[in-house]
């Protein structure tokens, strides 16, 4: 009986729910009160994909012993509520969650909720599929789980239901990357709720808690964004938590001796009072919610509604306070319509620290194969979108396949994924999910690629342990093997290859039949001693390939007396600490000097430059550090143990191969043609005891004069200059932490310089790194810990795989340079390189065959060399979503025009269409809040906005040409909409 009374009012709004008329986005805000403090209260629950529960324990409201949630049951009882009075709101966020529980509810409940939206009442804010992380994701992923969660939206609802403001209000610290995002997406502002303790202190001093936060130098006004921070954090008002899972009284109004109207309204007044003197205007947005909060919201409703009656009551006793059921939205359009100015902000709100022994910097680096292993489904997800529009595939199958794999990326990106923060079960179940979306997406590659090439009937098998040189396609014999590689990028990409293989000899040609250069080299002892690891294969083949899209290699096992056969690259000594003198390894471009008796990397020489650059690992010997928070307890103890190391020297690679300890090894290679070199370490089981846990970092030391100053990258794209112990705006206690509190979140790259030289690390997925001395930069690669820090995981971050201590593996890479703009430009392109490589397929020669037809693939060799291909995807039955950036940044490079006429024709296309970043809303109906900065200058009368910066591409076929040109500025991104016949 407890919902009948909503079940009947439902099922009388559905006979009129088709004539309703939208009255939804800022039209739906309730009206304010000018010469009043106006609260507007935002009912809202943070249901976390995935912590201390996984995705569908926390949906199901499985497993409530480790934590009492259950989505579905919020989402049900939220509606029900919300029919029950026009005046209520409530912010939906996770659209992951939505997603799952509108696919079960029968077509009246649709209805329900649809007029809900339409009407303002059920406000989806942030759309993403999760609440993305900030500090570890890269720029590709969050726009990809952005286009795929406002799609649904879009989809489902129409205009009504596009979100205008983000809300990330759990993340912990925040990109300058991710607003300009939501610029470029045509977001009005966004939200969060954590920044460090004493910037806040500081922006209460000065009334900054909301700015203008000017999120790229490139893009000027088209990334310029409004910002606001929470008075507190996102969780309830304090002593006013009306939730079923909270003990705060509730409001009390009857005749009864315990009725507390006067003193809860009393209490509620002073706490407004005491919020509103820390902003500009007279509105102040207080959040009413939790997490996974609203499981029985009448309880949350009945005393909200409570408190807005008796609240505004007073009004006639001349109080000055107005409450209503509001939104971010509608707070943010009071704001706007407030017509005040703003403090600027251009850097970032990294590292975040909750108080002086707490940055919270550890989770940049936390569960490292974690990390690698979503760099990994992103780059399938390139391969599986790329191959599954060129081929254009459309069974329902393969639609699901690839619309699963984008899904559980989106699931990864949430800040309790690719974090590392979540409970070991929940890692393991990511682990899994994102496994199976991979092995699904793969079939679409498959179907894709006898399409494409002339191998109609290949396996195309992928191997999932290349990184430790394991292959179940050719574990027995590389004999007879193709192995047909995939370029996701635009341009044409030369590589290395390298295929798990016995020890024999081997021929690779190209399609032509022409022989290409190869060589056999070993495996690394410490890796063919992982004690889970099939060693059927000890050796790896490697030879350059260059591709434009795909392009096939065939080996063949031959005879070892043939002269073509001389690819067993020679072994030139093994040194240990009793040697002396230097070992030389060079190529054409980089030479690279060892010290024989420490065994370690001395001196490195490229492009004119050359350098002492000494690499070691280090360890911090830590005590209370945790998932979330890094706490060193003193200086890092750099590892001395004389280096045994051993050379193998060929024509296309040279390789070093050192023995750190027991638990520390690393290949050091240079490929002939590639100008970086790489370091590919192994790390594990890292030792611990009752008292020490170990994190261990990767030291790069120099005699480059940086003067403290650093760099590191924003999610990918932009870099952020970092000065030791200095903040933008505010002075940072760091007596505590003077290392983790100079600890920044690397996604792809960290450098210094002086005025002559350049020093550049590059990562194969997200880390911690910093420069805590002149002329070093270190990079934090893994970290095993004997306490929790009280975040609330309430696990120990001491990962375990096959029974014992995480073992990780992965690579760094060194670019030495200049110090010009040129030196920047060049990391870049070595960047996209690192991050979508090929991928390799394998199949048996039988094959091939000679009458297959390949389908034509487009051409992106004319895209200006700085033209980057970010996305080419299917977005519906008959559309592709097609996204071009410009990856130079204003002092890189320039402007750059370039005719996609070509591409649009091979794509079959009719119409062409440009949209904002997500894909989702036309750029001719982009207007979104435009705000002033402090000092600026200008006192707007009334309201401005931002609309689209350039005129947005319309051609239909028939046009000419010339009408298909293209221009981008310096790091802009362009979407576009592709009608295919």
């Amino acid at each position: 009986m407890k919902y009948l009374w909503s079940i009947l009012l439902v099922a009388l709004l559905v006979v009129n729910v088709n004539q309703s008329e939208a009255d939804c986005g800022y039209a739906a805000c309730h009206e304010t009160k000018p010469n009043m403090v106006n609260i507007h209260l935002v009912p809202h629950s943070h249901d976390d994909v995935g912590w201390l529960k996984t995705v569908d324990q926390y949906f199901y409201g499985h497993k409530n012993n480790v934590q009492h949630a259950g989505v579905q049951y919020i989402l049900d009882t939220v509606i029900s509520e919300l029919v029950k009075d026009p005046k209520r709101r409530f912010i939906q966020v996770e659209t992951a969650f939505f997603n799952k529980w509108w696919v079960e509810q029968p077509e009246t409940s649709k209805q329900i909720v649809t007029k809900l939206v339409n009407e303002g009442r059920l406000e989806f804010t942030g759309g993403s599929w999760s609440m993305n992380d900030e500090a570890a994701v890269n720029y590709q992923s969050v726009i990809d789980q952005y286009s795929l969660g406002l799609k649904f939206l879009e989809n489902t609802f129409g205009a009504c239901a596009r979100p205008r403001v983000g809300w990330q209000i759990d993340p912990f610290g925040h990109s300058r990357e991710q607003a300009s995002l939501y610029a470029q997406m045509g977001y009005d502002g966004e939200f969060f709720s954590r920044m460090d303790h004493n910037d806040k202190d500081t922006r209460m001093e000065n009334l900054s808690l909301e700015m203008v936060w000017e999120a790229s130098e490139s893009l000027n006004d088209d990334a310029k964004l409004f910002t606001g921070l929470l008075y507190t954090y996102y969780w309830e008002t304090p002593g006013f938590c009306f939730d079923v899972h909270c003990s705060d009284d509730p409001i009390i109004d009857g005749d009864s001796y315990d009725n507390n109207v006067k003193s809860r309204v009393d209490d509620f007044i002073a706490y407004a009072k005491k919020v509103a003197a820390f902003f500009r205007t007279n509105h102040i947005m207080i959040p009413m919610g939790g997490d996974f909060q609203y499981e029985d919201a009448e309880v949350n409703f009945k005393n909200m509604d409570k408190l807005i009656k008796y609240i505004n009551e007073r009004q006639s006793e001349g109080s000055n306070y107005n409450i209503f059921y509001s939104t971010p939205a509608c707070y943010l359009n009071s704001v706007h319509e407030g017509l005040m100015t703003y403090p600027n902000k251009t850097q970032d709100f990294f590292p975040y620290g909750s108080d002086t022994n707490s940055f919270w910097t550890g989770y940049f680096t936390s569960r490292p194969t974690q990390k690698r292993f979503e760099r990994d489904g992103n780059h399938m997800l390139q391969v599986a979108k790329q191959l599954s529009t060129f081929a254009n595939l459309t069974s329902d199958k393969q639609n699901e396949d690839l619309e699963y794999l984008r899904r559980i990326m989106g699931v990864m990106q949430h800040h309790d994924a690719i974090t590392g923060t979540e409970k070991q079960h929940v890692s393991d179940d990511y682990d899994r999910l994102l496994h199976d979306a991979i092995v699904g997406a793969q079939n679409n590659a498959i179907d894709g690629l006898r399409k494409l090439t002339n191998l109609p009937t290949g396996e195309f098998e992928s191997c999932m342990q290349l990184n430790i040189s394991v292959c179940a396609f050719t574990k027995d014999s590389a004999d007879n093997v193709v192995v047909t590689l995939f370029n996701p990028l635009a341009h044409t990409s030369t590589e290395y290859v390298r295929i798990p293989v016995k020890e024999e000899s081997y021929q690779v040609t190209d399609e032509k039949g022409r022989v290409v250069a190869s060589e056999v080299l070993p495996v690394a002892w410490q890796v063919l001693a992982l004690e889970y690891r099939s060693n059927d294969t000890q050796h790896e083949l490697v030879f350059k390939a260059s591709v434009d899209k795909i392009a096939s290699y065939f080996i063949k096992k031959v005879d070892s007396g043939d002269n073509i056969a001389s690819n067993q690259v020679n072994m030139v000594e093994t040194y240990d600490d009793n040697d002396s003198g230097e070992t030389v390894v060079e190529n054409s471009l980089i030479k690279l000097v060892i010290d024989n008796k420490t065994g370690r990397l001395k001196t490195v020489s490229m492009n004119g430059v050359s350098e002492s650059i000494e690499q070691k690992f280090a360890v911090y010997k830590t005590k209370d550090s945790g998932a979330y928070a890094f706490r060193s307890n003193g200086d890092v103890e750099e590892v001395d143990d004389e280096v045994e190391f051993t050379v193998y020297e060929g024509a296309l690679v040279k390789e070093v191969h050192q023995h750190v300890n027991e638990w520390i090894s690393q290949v050091i290679r240079i490929y002939e043609g590639i100008n970086r070199v790489e370091f590919e370490w192994l790390i594990g089981p890292i030792p611990t005891d009752e008292e020490t846990a170990r994190e261990i970092v990767t030291l790069f030391k120099s005699g480059i004069s940086s003067n403290g100053v650093f760099y590191t990258d924003t999610n990918g794209r932009e870099m952020l200059k970092r000065e030791k112990n200095k903040r933008e705006s505010f002075e940072a206690d760091l007596n505590q932490q003077p290392i983790s509190g100079n600890y920044y979140p690397v996604t792809s790259r960290i450098a210094l310089q002086d005025g002559n030289k350049r020093l550049a690390i590059l990562t194969d997925r997200a880390q911690g790194g910093s420069s805590i001395n002149n002329g070093e930069l270190e990079l934090m690669l893994h970290r095993r810990l004997i306490r929790d820090d009280g975040y609330g995981v309430d696990e120990v971050l001491s990962e375990e795989k096959f029974g014992t201590p995480l073992i990780a593996r992965g690579k760094v890479f060194l670019i030495l340079n200049v110090a010009d703009a040129k030196a920047t430009a060049a990391e870049r392109v070595e960047e996209k390189q690192i991050h979508l490589p090929y991928w390799k397929f394998f199949s048996k020669s039988s094959s091939v065959s000679s009458s297959a037809v390949p389908l034509e693939t487009p051409d992106f060799n004319d895209f200006p060399n700085s033209v980057h291909l970010l996305t080419l995807e299917p977005f519906s039955d008959d559309e592709i979503l097609f996204r071009v950036e410009n990856f130079m940044d204003h002092n890189e490079g320039k402007a750059v025009s370039f005719n996609i006429r070509s591409i649009f024709d091979t794509l079959g296309g009719l119409e062409i269409r440009e949209t904002t970043l997500d894909g989702n809303l036309p750029l001719s109906e982009m207007k979104r809040f435009k705000f002033h900065q402090d000092g600026a200058g200008v006192s707007p009368s009334t309201p401005e906005y931002y609309t689209a910066s350039h005129k947005p591409l319309a051609v239909e076929k028939s046009q000419d040409v010339d009408d298909f040109s293209v221009t981008l500025k310096p790091m802009q991104i362009r979407t576009f909409i592709i009608k295919r016949e």
